[in-house]
């Protein structure tokens, strides 16, 4: 998504290395409702949203000095908001429920219990309906936590399964694992929302 505020981002980098104020306002304006999207994501929870935001500028600013300008400002930012999210998540940790419901069973000889809806018929429902992302982000809110970080993370912040890895302490492997467990669980839960399936 681009932003409709265009700067000059080395020329703010360093006005931000020189204390300006005005340019630590710049960024806070031209990133906030990027970054307060993407927290809303991952916490479903609109005070630990703003909370991390938040922290995220202000983790921003005491760690200016170490910004290398390998990537965009935005990104570090970003990377800086996953952080601080996912820090608010592993604080609030608890039994976490299962998606085994949600996913396919299959039968001895390996067929499907149930067959998969026709996703043509749901596709043409959904484009009915105008809350349709509406829908969908209610419906990822619904998924286990550890389920709808990978999927948010990877499907929606478009961050590589190595990247995820590292920021969850967890080997690419199991990011594959839960990322497809999640996949399959949002469309059994697409499919019921829809009325393709009970």
């Amino acid at each position: 998504m681009s932003n409709s505020i265009t700067f000059d981002e080395p020329a703010l980098l360093a006005r931000l290395r020189a204390g300006e104020e005005s340019a630590f306002e710049q960024l806070v304006r031209s990133n906030s409702a990027r970054l307060l999207a993407a927290a809303r994501r991952l916490l479903h929870n609109e005070e630990d949203a703003r909370d991390a935001v938040q922290s995220a500028f202000i983790r921003a600013f005491q760690s200016l000095g170490r910004f290398r300008e390998e990537s965009r400002l935005s990104t570090w930012l970003h990377r800086i908001l996953v952080n601080e999210a996912l820090m608010k998540l592993r604080s609030r940790k608890g039994k976490e429920e299962s998606i085994d419901d949600l996913l396919p069973s299959f039968q001895e000889d390996g067929h499907q219990v149930r067959e998969t809806a026709d996703w043509s018929d749901l596709a043409d429902k959904a484009l009915e309906r105008a809350e349709t992302a509406e829908m969908v982000n209610r419906l990822i809110g619904q998924l286990p936590e550890s389920y709808r970080t990978v999927l948010v993370l990877r499907d929606i912040e478009g961050m590589s399964n190595a990247e995820i890895a590292e920021m969850l302490g967890i080997n690419a492997n199991l990011v594959k694992v839960r990322l497809h467990r999640a996949r399959q669980a949002l469309r059994t839960l697409l499919e019921r929302e829809l009325g393709g399936t009970k």
